[in-house]
């Protein structure tokens, strides 16, 4: 049996925990794009593929150090899994902690992520989510 697209996704972050975020790269589909907006990051563009995903990261890498997301929770909705977040890293030069929260909508098509959507509010995600759908 298939895993449900909630379990692609609680994988996926298993592994990025465990291994980066290369772990993940497995999971996206060629077709894949990231939306980053521009009140969540720091470079708000869209990334993709894998290349993106790679550009992504280290993006934050070079500015940042031991960077954490954990997941809150996992919320199936058709095709795609909403996941409210907390981000977490360290200032590379300065040592600071640095965190936000946020919410992530993955879309998933044959086991493989396509398409994700970054969010600050877990009701923005949502009505995005049902636009999407209703597309």
């Amino acid at each position: 049996m298939a895993e449900s697209n909630t379990e692609v996704m609680k994988r996926g972050f298993e592994d990025y925990a465990s291994d980066g975020y290369e772990a993940m790269l497995p999971l996206l589909a060629p077709d894949f794009e990231l939306t980053t907006p521009p009140g969540l990051a720091t470079e708000p563009d869209t990334y993709r593929g894998q290349d993106g995903m790679r550009r992504y990261f280290e993006s934050f890498y070079e500015a940042m150090d031991e960077i954490r997301i954990e997941p809150k929770e996992f919320r199936e909705i058709g095709d795609w899994v909403v996941i409210p977040f907390a981000m977490s890293a360290r200032g590379r030069a300065t040592g600071i902690e640095a965190g936000i929260e946020g919410v992530m909508t993955w879309r998933l098509r044959d086991g493989l992520a396509v398409r994700c959507l970054v969010f600050a509010e877990l009701e923005d995600a949502l009505a995005a989510v049902e636009r999407e759908k209703a597309a």
